[in-house]
């Protein structure tokens, strides 16, 4: 499936979170990274972010 221009900008702000805290150093910011990926993951195979803003199954 094709990406919007939206969708791909935000998947870009994603990835360069991603590389801007693995750049950093930080072993903190780094493990905080990974944990807030994982999280909401989990909570997205859930559907929780459906459930949160409402949307169906299309």
């Amino acid at each position: 499936m094709r990406r919007s221009l939206v969708s791909n900008l935000y998947r870009t702000a994603r990835l360069a979170n991603d590389i801007s805290a693995i750049a950093s150093g930080n072993p903190h910011r780094i493990a905080r990274r990974a944990q807030n990926k994982v999280i909401g993951r989990m909570l997205a195979r859930g559907g929780f972010w459906r459930l949160l803003w409402g949307g169906g199954r299309r």
